[in-house]
């Protein structure tokens, strides 16, 4: 097994995999009278093949015990995005589009007050929340065509959280 660091999310190291949807930092302008804030545009949904949707959902997921990765997953045909509905950081362990590399894996953990946009072909975990009934708005595709690849790693990778105090 590898042991995986994990990095603070910012928006320069997650580039090469998407979008970080976060307020800090974020251009904004006042509307609604200027009562409120919009961060506009944080992220976009990337629909690069016909036939598709974007849909939002709501997912509520438990963390993986053992911590232990063992497959990642990728959607050719859309964008996914993930953002925490209450309160749960959870890690973000990706690789880049095209031919899948183990040793090109990342992790990221994703703080309660961001989420990520996995542009579409790249590769990720399934979702790894931290706490349990952990719930995330979810923005992504549906539609006509083959929309999530998987691979089983050869050498699991276990996220090295012991710099985390959660």
């Amino acid at each position: 097994m590898r042991l995986l660091p994990v990095a603070p999310l910012t928006r320069s190291a997650f580039e090469p995999f998407g979008d970080v949807i976060d307020t800090e930092g974020a251009a904004s302008f006042l509307i609604n009278d200027g009562r409120t804030e919009r961060f506009h545009a944080l992220a976009g949904v990337d629909l690069p093949a016909p036939g598709g949707q974007a849909i939002l959902s709501i997912f509520r997921g438990q963390p993986l015990t053992p911590l232990v990765i063992t497959l990642m997953e990728r959607h050719p045909l859309g964008s996914q995005a993930f953002v925490p509905l209450n309160g749960c950081p959870f890690l973000a362990v990706v690789a880049p589009p095209g031919d899948f590399s183990e040793s090109a894996i990342q992790a990221f953990l994703v703080q309660p007050h961001q989420g990520v946009n996995y542009r579409a072909g790249t590769w990720h975990a399934p979702l790894l929340p931290l706490a349990g009934d952990a719930d995330y708005l979810v923005v992504d595709r549906q539609g006509a065509g083959h929309n999530c690849d998987e691979v089983h790693l050869a050498v699991p990778v276990r996220p090295d959280l012991s710099g985390w105090h959660g």
